[in-house]
């Protein structure tokens, strides 16, 4: 498959630079082409009008282009100090100078961090300043910033733009990569658009552009940025209720501490939460994935804290999980057998599956949900992430549950994969199916949630009214400044 062709990209010295583009569309490969991932077939990258040939990330690295994922690279046991010096000449680390040339350095673009602090004690905004600094003391002129808000609080992203522009204005280029047209709008200076892995428009000067313009550019046509949901008052009866839940990890820590939350019948409750504060095996262990310590679980007055997975599926539960190709579908299967992963009994004549019959399902729901796909008979890892989460909710909204648990529903999808997953948990609520949707894109969860929950540490901290409630509100209390 060709990721790249005709893709073209100019970042000038001192400037925030957006790449936008759909999934599929070639950021990733054009980024790792100059990160010294991959070698390109055809083309050529230059840094100050000197051509470049990158064989590896280190030689990128001694060149000075350096790329901040969205996963960090960190040794939890290290200090901030270690881990930014970390591969340097044993003979240059003297521990006090060392701690103090780091201070200066994170003082110096106001990345406030202690150099002595090891990274496991760091918040999720913390460790990502130490990505930078790490890019910073190996001197980056052209740091890539692959998603870097996914993981933040408001303020914290609002922090990371104050630290983009720093960096923009000692003279460093900036590539910003972002589904967050908020983000691209507040932050970045120009914006490239790449779509079928070319450059449809190039160097575009945001402060002249708006969200719809640029949605428009990266999908081919005029596209809905947003979702505003009708907030629904009139709730029916209690669907999904959790009382006092507590978990435990394979180390003994807490993950779930005494959490107590309930869904009503047409009801969207929103879970807000940084990362790693227990959202995930709160949803798992709703799903029957992972053990609970004490506590219950109830779907329609019917106690299901014992029962398996499949007991809860018939009590009238579905499951959206975070991680959509490892859980959620068999990416070894074909398309036509995990759609019927959910009710392939149901098509089983004899000990064999009526294979006709699994196909004109597996028709209905691509058809239905407007899953994009070649061959019904093809592997899903071929398939671009919106098309599979389209798959997985439709596969687990086919048949009619009372309570759907969406973790993540649209992270790392494009404008268009993200408004479909939307309009599809807001048709199905309005059907009268409870929804707990658990998500870190606050924007989605203040316009989608009838009420708003906040998790941190293990705990649920607060409860909001998202028409009642500031962005700043919800940002203290992920950050655990609640009373």
């Amino acid at each position: 498959m060709t990721a790249n062709a005709g893709a073209n990209l100019r970042v000038e010295p001192g400037t925030v630079h957006a790449v936008l583009g759909e999934n599929g569309a070639g950021k990733t490969t054009l980024m790792n082409v100059l990160a010294g991932v991959y070698r390109p077939e055809e083309g050529t990258v230059s840094l100050d009008g000197v051509p470049q040939s990158f064989a590896s990330p280190a030689a990128a690295i001694a060149a000075g282009v350096v790329m901040v994922h969205q996963e960090f690279r960190l040794i939890p046991s290290f200090t901030v100090t270690e881990n930014v010096a970390l591969g340097e000449s044993p003979r240059l680390l003297v521990r006090n100078s060392l701690e103090q040339q780091v201070g200066d350095l994170a003082e110096r673009f106001g990345l406030h961090t202690e150099p002595g602090k090891q990274v496991w004690q760091l918040s999720m905004g913390e460790r990502q300043r130490v990505e930078i600094l790490k890019a910073l003391w190996r001197d980056a002129r052209v740091l890539i910033l692959d998603e870097p808000t996914a993981v933040l609080t408001p303020q914290e992203a609002t922090e990371l733009g104050r630290i983009v522009a720093a960096m923009a204005a000692d003279g460093r280029s900036i590539i910003f990569i972002s589904h967050k047209l908020d983000e691209v709008t507040e932050f970045c200076d120009e914006a490239t658009v790449l779509r079928g892995g070319a450059t449809v428009a190039a160097s575009l000067p945001v402060a002249e552009l708006d969200k719809s313009r640029l949605a428009e550019l990266m999908v081919g046509e005029a596209t809905e940025v947003s979702i505003r949901r009708t907030r629904t008052t009139d709730v029916g009866d209690p669907l999904l209720e959790i009382r006092d839940l507590s978990m435990r990890d394979v180390h003994g820590v807490v993950t779930v501490d005494d959490v107590s939350l309930s869904v009503a019948a047409g009801e969207i409750v929103g879970i807000a939460g940084v990362a790693g504060n227990g959202q995930r095996p709160l949803a798992d262990a709703i799903a029957g994935l992972a053990p609970i310590e004490s506590g219950s679980i109830a779907v329609r007055d019917l106690d299901i804290t014992p029962a398996s997975p499949q007991a809860r599926v018939d009590a009238g539960l579905a499951y959206v999980p975070e991680d959509r190709l490892g859980v959620g579908l068999a990416p070894r299967l074909n398309v036509i057998e995990n759609a019927i992963l959910r009710s392939y009994k149901s098509l089983t004549k004899g000990p064999f599956i009526d294979a006709d019959a699994a196909e004109q399902m597996c028709e209905v729901l691509v058809d239905d949900y407007n899953v994009k796909v070649g061959q019904l008979d093809a592997p899903m890892a071929g398939l671009s992430g919106g098309n599979l989460q389209r798959l997985l909710v439709g596969r687990e909204l086919a048949g009619r549950p009372s309570v759907v648990v969406a973790a993540q529903p649209t992270r790392g999808l494009d404008v268009q994969g993200v408004a479909a997953i939307q309009d599809i948990l807001v048709e199905q609520s309005r059907t009268g199916t409870g929804v707990l949707l658990i998500s870190e894109d606050l924007d989605e969860l203040l316009a989608l949630s009838d009420r708003l929950l906040v998790m941190h540490e293990g705990r649920v901290v607060a409860e909001f009214d998202p028409d009642a409630v500031t962005r700043a509100q919800v940002g203290e209390a992920m950050a655990g400044a609640v009373e």
